[in-house]
């Protein structure tokens, strides 16, 4: 049976199995002061608006606002190598389990909640109320803490994100049955769709250091 004829039940006790599963995992409680401090290089490419990665090239992207579980598992992933980025793999692979829930906490901030009654602005395509609204929402905004909030996110991020998930660049089961049913053009559609929705994720502001004098 495809995807796209499971119902929107079916699909949603089927996100809630999982993502309960992954919520003990990977709940993050962590303490943003001193994830701000560990984190403080992160902000090289998340804390610069606009930031592009190099080859291939797409946006870097939004983390505030973000759900923080699901940032703990995106970490965790490029730890492991079900995400294969280098620069990410490397920055990963030195941090702990508590490193990462604070930086999470901290990137995080407060994350986007979905405005009462919403569905979305804009005309919903077919394809996201069949295939993605059923863990993403109608407004991009994840149905819980370890399922990623999509509204404001960069649009070339996400189509980058679900083409790795459909050609298996990006190793998961789940993402990997979902985006393996959509085309190309459908994903175009979809992170044009979820890039434009509100509340939108943001780019976290670097902090801004006032020179000192130096001691007389």
């Amino acid at each position: 049976m495809s995807v796209r004829a499971w119902s929107y039940p079916v699909v949603l006790t089927l996100a809630a199995v999982f993502g309960s599963f992954a919520a003990q995992d990977a709940q993050a409680a962590g303490d943003a002061a001193r994830g701000k401090t560990l984190g403080y290089t992160c902000l090289g490419c998340h804390g610069v608006d606009g930031y592009k990665n190099a080859y291939p090239t797409y946006s870097v992207p939004k983390l505030s606002g973000q759900h923080p579980g699901y940032i703990v598992l995106a970490l965790k992933a490029y730890k492991s190598g079900e995400r294969g980025h280098g620069t990410m793999h490397a920055h990963a692979s030195s941090m702990s389990d508590q490193d990462m829930e604070d930086i999470a906490a901290y990137f995080a901030g407060t994350p986007v909640k979905s405005a009462p009654g919403s569905a979305g602005t804009g005309e919903v395509p077919a394809v996201v109320n069949t295939v993605c609204s059923a863990c993403h929402g109608k407004d991009g905004v994840g149905i819980m803490d370890t399922y990623p909030t999509l509204s404001g996110q960069h649009s070339d991020y996400i189509e980058r994100a679900l083409t790795d998930y459909r050609s298996g660049a990006r190793r998961n089961g789940i993402m990997a049955s979902f985006a393996g049913q959509l085309k190309p053009e459908e994903i175009k559609v979809v992170a044009k769709y979820f890039a434009k929705q509100k509340p939108a994720l943001e780019t976290l502001a670097r902090p801004q250091f006032k020179a000192t004098a130096p001691a007389k």
